[in-house]
C-alpha cells in the first residue's frame, strides 16, 4: 500500500510541475497582435482601398483647379459661292481665368462682302487684350471658387472616411485576435487537464489493484477523464474556428489570401494591466472631440455648407459685369499702346446687367442651405457628446477589467492552495477523489476565466482607441497603450 502511494505521488508531482511550469521552453512560433496589425495595415484589401480615398480626393481637387486653367481657342469659317467670297472669319484667343474675372488676348481677321458690320476688321486683322470683371454677383464668390473650396473640404472628408474605415477594420481584427488567443489558451489548459486526469486514472487503478482504494474510485476517475475529454473536443473546435476568423484578415502580395500556419500561437503580450494616467484620458477625450472621424466628417460638412451658403447668398446680388479690351490693327497695338491717348482711342468697352425681380429661386436655395447648416451643427454637437461619453465608458470598462484581472489572479492562488491541500488529504486517506477532481476543475475554471478576462482587456485597449477615433491614425507603427 505504501509503495503504491509513493508511485502515485511521484507521478502526480511530476505532472503538476509540467502542468504549472514556472519556466518552459517552447519552440512554437508566436504571432503577436502587433505583427498581426502591421500585416493588416500593409496587405489587407480594405486598408489598401481606404488609402485610395485620399488619392481620389486629390484628383477631385485637380479637377476643380481645371476651371482656372488657361484656354487657347481658335475658329475659322469660310463661305464661298460661285467664286464669290461671302465671308471669311478667323478668330484666335487665349483666355486666362483669374481668381476674380478673366484675362484674354487674341487676334481676329474677318473679310468678305457679307461680314456683319460690327465684325469687320482691318486688312491686317485686329489684335486685342482685355479683362472681364464681375462687380456684383461673382465678385466675392463664384461657381469656380465654390467648387474648388468644396473639393478641398472633400479631401478632409475622404481622410475622415479613411480613418473611419481603418478604425473599424482594426477593431474587428483585434476582436478576432483576442478571441483566438482566449480559445487557444483555453484549449491548452483543457489538454493539460485531460492529460492530468488520464495520469490520475492510471494511478487510481494501480491503487485499486493494490487494495488502497475502492473500485468505485476508478469509475470516478474514468468519468472525470470523459468529462474533460468532451470539454477538450469542444475547445479544439472553437480554437480552430477562431484561427480561421483570424485568417480572414491575412493577405499576401497580389491580394493572395493567407492561412495561419500550423504551429503558430497567439501571444498574450499586451494583456497585462496598464493603468492610464489622467493626462492620457484627457488626450483620448480631446481626440474624440476634435479628430474622431465621425466628428471630423460633420465638421467638414459644416464647412462645406458654409461655402454653399456664401455662394447662395452671393446669388442674391445682381449680375453686373464690366469688360474692357485694348485693340489695335494687326500688330500696331504692340507698337503703339504706350502712346498718349492710345488706350482711350482704341478700345472696346462693354457692360451687362441682369437681376431677377422676385429672387424666389435664390432666396429658397439660401434658406434650404441655412436649414441644412443648422441641422448639421446640431448633429455635430450631439455626435461630439456621444463620442466623448463613449470614450469615458470604454475607459471605465478598461479600469474594471484591470481590477478584475488582479482579483482573478488572487483567486487562482487561493484555488491552487485548496487544490494542493485537498490532494494531500486524499493521499493521506482523509479525502475523496470526487473532492480532488472538484478542486482541480475549480482551479481550471478560474484559470480559463483569467484568460477570458485578459482577452477582454486586450479588446478593451483597442476599443478605447477606436472610441477615441485614434486606432487607425498611425498605420506605420501600431502601438496599443
Amino acid at each position: 500500500m505504501k509503495s503504491s502511494r509513493m508511485i502515485y505521488s511521484a507521478l502526480l508531482c511530476g505532472l503538476l510541475l509540467w502542468y504549472f511550469p514556472t519556466q518552459a521552453a517552447d519552440s512554437t512560433a508566436v504571432f503577436t497582435i502587433h505583427d498581426f496589425m502591421e500585416q493588416i495595415a500593409w496587405r489587407h484589401p480594405v486598408a489598401r482601398q481606404a488609402e485610395q480615398l485620399s488619392e481620389q480626393a486629390r484628383q477631385e481637387i485637380l479637377m476643380a483647379r481645371g476651371a482656372f486653367d488657361p484656354v487657347l481657342a481658335a475658329k475659322y469659317y469660310k463661305k464661298e459661292l460661285g467664286g464669290k467670297n461671302y465671308f471669311t472669319l478667323w478668330d484666335n484667343v487665349l483666355k486666362v481665368p483669374l481668381w476674380i474675372g478673366e484675362l484674354k488676348a487674341g487676334y481676329e481677321r474677318n473679310s468678305g462682302v457679307n461680314v456683319n458690320g460690327e465684325n469687320i476688321t482691318p486688312r491686317d486683322g485686329l489684335s486685342y487684350v482685355g479683362i472681364s470683371v464681375p462687380l456684383a454677383q461673382g465678385l466675392l464668390m463664384d461657381e469656380r471658387r465654390a467648387t474648388l473650396a468644396l473639393a478641398r473640404q472633400a479631401q478632409e472628408l475622404a481622410e475622415a472616411d479613411r480613418v473611419k474605415t481603418i478604425n473599424k477594420l482594426l477593431l474587428e481584427a483585434a476582436k478576432a485576435y483576442w478571441d483566438w488567443a482566449y480559445a487557444y489558451q483555453r484549449r491548452a489548459l483543457l489538454e493539460q487537464g485531460f492529460q492530468l486526469a488520464q495520469v490520475r486514472l492510471q494511478a487510481v487503478k494501480e491503487r485499486v489493484r493494490q487494495g488502497d482504494l475502492a473500485a468505485i474510485d476508478s469509475v470516478e476517475a474514468q468519468m472525470e477523464v470523459q468529462n474533460r475529454q468532451a470539454l477538450l473536443f469542444q475547445a479544439r473546435t472553437e480554437s480552430q474556428n477562431a484561427a480561421l476568423l483570424v485568417s480572414n484578415f491575412l493577405w499576401g502580395e497580389n491580394n493572395t489570401p493567407l492561412e495561419l500556419p500550423e504551429g503558430v500561437k497567439p501571444s498574450l503580450l499586451g494583456t497585462e494591466p496598464e493603468p492610464l494616467t489622467d493626462g492620457e484620458l484627457a488626450f483620448f477625450l480631446g481626440n474624440a472631440r476634435d479628430r474622431h472621424p465621425e466628428v471630423a466628417k460633420l465638421q467638414v460638412k459644416v464647412r462645406q455648407l458654409e461655402v454653399e451658403r456664401r455662394f447662395s447668398q452671393n446669388k442674391l446680388l445682381p449680375k453686373l459685369n464690366l469688360e474692357y479690351n485694348l485693340i489695335g490693327a494687326g500688330s500696331s497695338m504692340s507698337r503703339s499702346w504706350l502712346e498718349e491717348r492710345y488706350a482711350s482711342d482704341n478700345y472696346k468697352l462693354g457692360a451687362s446687367f441682369s437681376f431677377p425681380l422676385f429672387l424666389r429661386q435664390e432666396r429658397g436655395k439660401l434658406q434650404v442651405t441655412r436649414l441644412k447648416l443648422n441641422a448639421t451643427r446640431l448633429e455635430l454637437q450631439q455626435t461630439t457628446r456621444e463620442t466623448q461619453n463613449l470614450v469615458q465608458a470604454a475607459y471605465n470598462e478598461r479600469l474594471m477589467l484591470e481590477d478584475q484581472i488582479t482579483l482573478q489572479e488572487q483567486i487562482i492562488v487561493s484555488n491552487e492552495f485548496l487544490r494542493n491541500g485537498e490532494q494531500q488529504r486524499f493521499e493521506s486517506g482523509e479525502s475523496s477523489l470526487f473532492l480532488v477532481n472538484t478542486r482541480e476543475m475549480n482551479l481550471l475554471t478560474q484559470q480559463i476565466k483569467l484568460y477570458e478576462l485578459k482577452s477582454k482587456y486586450g479588446k478593451a485597449k483597442y476599443y478605447l482607441q477606436w472610441a477615441a477615433g485614434n486606432l487607425g491614425s498611425d498605420m506605420a507603427g501600431i502601438s496599443m497603450r
